[in-house]
């Protein structure tokens, strides 16, 4: 059985029942990093656990892949991909540019995903087809810009300073060609290409749950997302999207030092 969008809505409906009422009330936040700040708040937790539910009574054969608790059944077919809150920072900030992050994977490929931003009431689906937006003014079918030259793009990263030093040489270089960029987006800035509003996203040190859900949101919308020698982005890592194949080559070959 195919999972529908209907059952990726009730996650997501499932997931906002705990973020939702958390968002900009001080919410408890834990570190998880010693030696720096990589927090995690009540409602990463308590999302993910609801998530891992539903999932569980409706395709118990499937593996889960999440970052706040255990992932089991990484050698199946069918892997759901799951980041409860992408953008913990900009969670605790009071700032509504995150997201809850549900993808699934087949054979290894990610094939359906969703972006649900609760406060904002905004959904990015990606059906395994096409990708759809849904929010305060209405539903539609998204597609990536036709931007095909970096003098013409947009570009986002979550911060420059998550770079390593090289890595932040390689990406500043691509920032000094492009006409403009911004910073702090998290997830959303991935379902802003999609939909035609930005052009490039590059970013470094993903996991699989920051991108499981993305790429078949970008891919689907006729955009292409790879990592920055131009592998396959399942696993993470340097990161690019791109909205469309001819930028995605001009902003590669800078990054690999071309």
């Amino acid at each position: 059985m195919v999972p529908d969008r209907a059952f990726f809505c009730a996650l997501a409906d499932a997931a906002m029942a705990e973020t939702l009422p958390r968002f900009r009330t001080g919410a408890y936040v834990t570190n998880k990093l010693e030696g720096g700040f990589d927090p995690v708040t009540e409602g990463d937790r308590a999302a993910e656990t609801a998530i891992r539910r539903l999932i569980e009574e409706r395709f118990p054969e499937h593996g889960i892949l999440g970052e706040e608790h255990d992932s089991i059944g990484l050698d199946r077919e069918h892997i759901w991909v799951i980041d409860p809150i992408d953008g913990t920072r900009a969670f605790i900030s009071g700032v509504p540019v995150w997201g809850t992050l549900i993808g699934l994977q087949s054979g290894g490929r990610s094939v359906m995903g969703l972006m649900d931003q609760p406060f904002t009431g905004e959904r990015y689906f990606a059906d395994g087809e096409r990708s759809w937006y849904s929010g305060p003014d209405g539903e539609r079918q998204i597609r990536t810009r036709a931007c095909t030259t970096l003098s013409d793009a947009i570009l986002f990263t979550t911060s420059p300073h998550i770079f390593l030093e090289e890595e932040a040489e390689r990406y500043h270089a691509v920032e000094r060609h492009v006409r403009l960029f911004r910073y702090g987006t998290d997830c959303y800035a991935y379902a802003l290409l999609a939909a035609g509003h930005v052009d490039l996203v590059i970013e470094s040190g993903l996991k699989p749950y920051d991108v499981g859900a993305l790429i078949p949101l970008i891919e689907q919308a006729g955009g292409v997302i790879t990592t920055w020698d131009g592998g396959r982005p399942e696993t993470g890592g340097n990161i690019i999207a791109a909205a469309t194949g001819e930028l995605h080559a001009q902003a590669i070959s800078i990054l690999r030092g071309g």
